[in-house]
C-alpha cells in the first residue's frame, strides 16, 4: 500500500490505488469544472496533502509550487488550522451574521490591527470575488457615482461586477455584466505600452495615462479605481516606485475611492500582512481572501476605512450574505494569526525570497534562452518565457490554446514529471509555494523547474 510521510516523519497509508478509479469516474460523470471544456480535461485525483506536498493515489508526490490557487499560504493540513476548525465545530458550527460572535469579532479586530491606520471595520464575505463586489458597492454608495476603473492586465473574480472589472480574456465571454467598468493600462516595463525604458519613466507615464483616462471618462462619474497591489495571475507585475502613491494622489484630486485588491498578495505572500505595506500606499478599501485562512473554509472580506465606514453609520448598507463571517472560517483565520506570529512567517518569507528565490531566478535569465525576465517579491515571482530575447516574442501567443499552447504544456509536463506542480499562465511560470515550505524543498523544487526550462529552451530562436 502506498504511503506518505508527514513533516514529523510519520508514515500514513494512502487510499488503495483502486479507489482512484471511482474518484475519476465520479468526477468525470458528475462534476462540472470551472473555466473548462468538460470533455477536454482529465483532472488528477488527489489522495492526500501535507505541508508543501500533495500525493496522488499511486503515491506520486508533488511539491505544490502554486499553493493550489495561490491561497494555501500555510500549506496542506496545518495542524493548528485543522484543530481550530475541529474545536469551533464542537462548540458552535455556524451562526447567522446578524448576531455577535466571538471568533468573528476577534478576527476582525486582528485584521484591523495589521491594516493601515484608520481602518477599524471589516465586512466578511465568502471569497475574493465577493470581496471585490462589495468593495465596489461600498464605493458606489459612498460617492453616488457608477464607473469603476481597472487594469487590462488584472483578475478580480468571476461574479458579475468582478468579471466586468477583470481585464484578462476570461472576461470576454461574460460581457457585459456591469456597464460601469472602464479599463486602463497599468505599468509593465518589460512590455511597456508607453515605450518607457526605465522604471521611473514607466511610473510617470502610466500615471499620466491614468489621469487622461479619468479626465476623458469624467471624474464626476467615477466611483473607484481597483488595483491588484501586485498584479497576480496576469504577470506578477510589481508596481514601480511611486506608482501606487501616484494613484492615491489622483484619487484624492478627483474624489475617487482607491480599492486595493489584496486577495492574492495579502497575508504574507510578499512578506507583509498586506502588500500595500511594501509600497507605502494608502487605499480606502482593502479586499482580501485566500491567505487569511489558507482556504480551509471559504472566507474573504473588505477592510473599510473609517471615512467610508462612517457613511453607513446612519444609512443602511444594501448587502449581506448568509455565511458572512462563518465561525469555522474565522476560527481558522484567528489560528492563522497565531501561526504567523509564533513561527515568524513574514520574516521567513522575506528571507527566502531575497536569499533563495531571487538569486536563483535571476541566474536563469543568463542560463536559459527562453527566460526573458523574472520579477517578484517574497514568495511570489513570475518567469516570463520568450522565443527570442531580442524581440521579446512570447513563448506562446496571448491567450494561447490547443497546439499554440504546446510549449507551455511541455514545460509543465516536465515539471510534474520531476515532482513539482507548477503555476503557468499564458507564457509565464509563476513561483508561489506555501509560505511554510522547507528551505530544502524550495531549493529542490527550483532545481526541478530549472531542468524543466530546458524543454522551453527547445522552442527558442
Amino acid at each position: 500500500m502506498a504511503q506518505f510521510t508527514d513533516r514529523h516523519g510519520v508514515q500514513h497509508p494512502l487510499p488503495a490505488p483502486e479507489a482512484e478509479a471511482q474518484v475519476r469516474a465520479d468526477d468525470r460523470s458528475h462534476v462540472f469544472h470551472s473555466w473548462s471544456a468538460q470533455a477536454m480535461i482529465d483532472p488528477l485525483p488527489v489522495a492526500a496533502g501535507e505541508g508543501s506536498t500533495f500525493w496522488d493515489y499511486a503515491g506520486n508526490a508533488y511539491l505544490d509550487f502554486s499553493s493550489q490557487l495561490v491561497n494555501l499560504n500555510l500549506g496542506h493540513q496545518h495542524p493548528d488550522l485543522v484543530a481550530s476548525i475541529q474545536q469551533q465545530a464542537g462548540r458552535l458550527a455556524t451562526i447567522q451574521p446578524a448576531v455577535a460572535n466571538d471568533v468573528r469579532g476577534e478576527l476582525a479586530r486582528l485584521i484591523s490591527e495589521v491594516a493601515p491606520d484608520g481602518f477599524e471595520k471589516v465586512f466578511f464575505t465568502n471569497g475574493g470575488a465577493e470581496a471585490n463586489e462589495y468593495a465596489v458597492r461600498m464605493a458606489r454608495q459612498a460617492t453616488g457615482r457608477r464607473k469603476v476603473l481597472s487594469m487590462y492586465r488584472s483578475y478580480h473574480g468571476s461574479t458579475s461586477t468582478a468579471i466586468s472589472l477583470t481585464g484578462d480574456p476570461r472576461r470576454w465571454a461574460n460581457e457585459v455584466s456591469d456597464a460601469g467598468a472602464v479599463r486602463f493600462f497599468g505599468p509593465y516595463l518589460y512590455r511597456s505600452p508607453f515605450h518607457s525604458t526605465t522604471l521611473a519613466e514607466e511610473s510617470q507615464r502610466a500615471l499620466e495615462h491614468l489621469e487622461q483616462t479619468i479626465v476623458l471618462e469624467g471624474p464626476s462619474t467615477i466611483a473607484a479605481i481597483i488595483i491588484e497591489t501586485v498584479v497576480g495571475t496576469n504577470g506578477v507585475l510589481v508596481p514601480p516606485p511611486g506608482y501606487l502613491q501616484g494613484v492615491r494622489e489622483l484619487c484624492d484630486r478627483y474624489g475617487i475611492v482607491y480599492i486595493a485588491d489584496e486577495v492574492m498578495v495579502g497575508f504574507g505572500r510578499l512578506g507583509e500582512w498586506f502588500g500595500i505595506h511594501a509600497f507605502d500606499a494608502q487605499p480606502d478599501l482593502i479586499t482580501f481572501a485566500k491567505g487569511v485562512n489558507s482556504g480551509y473554509v471559504p472566507l474573504g472580506g473588505v477592510v473599510i476605512s473609517d471615512a467610508i465606514a462612517a457613511h453607513f453609520d446612519k444609512t443602511a448598507f444594501p448587502g449581506g450574505l448568509t455565511y458572512s463571517g462563518h465561525p469555522l472560517a474565522c476560527a481558522a483565520g484567528v489560528a492563522t494569526f497565531e501561526v504567523f506570529r509564533r513561527d515568524g512567517i513574514l520574516e521567513r518569507v522575506r528571507d527566502l525570497g531575497e536569499r533563495v528565490v531571487e538569486p536563483t531566478l535571476r541566474a536563469w535569465v543568463d542560463a536559459h534562452p527562453s527566460v526573458g525576465e523574472v520579477r517578484g517579491r517574497g514568495l511570489f515571482w513570475a518567469v516570463e518565457l520568450v522565443r527570442d530575447k531580442e524581440t521579446r516574442e512570447p513563448l506562446v501567443p496571448f491567450n494561447a490554446a490547443g497546439a499554440d499552447a504546446a510549449p507551455m504544456g511541455a514545460f509543465a509536463a516536465a515539471a510534474k514529471k520531476g515532482g513539482v506542480w507548477p503555476f503557468t499562465h499564458f507564457n509565464r511560470m509563476h513561483v508561489a509555494p506555501p509560505l511554510v515550505i522547507r528551505e530544502d524543498d524550495l531549493v529542490r523544487g527550483l532545481a526541478v523547474l530549472d531542468d524543466a526550462l530546458s524543454v522551453a529552451d527547445e522552442y527558442t530562436a
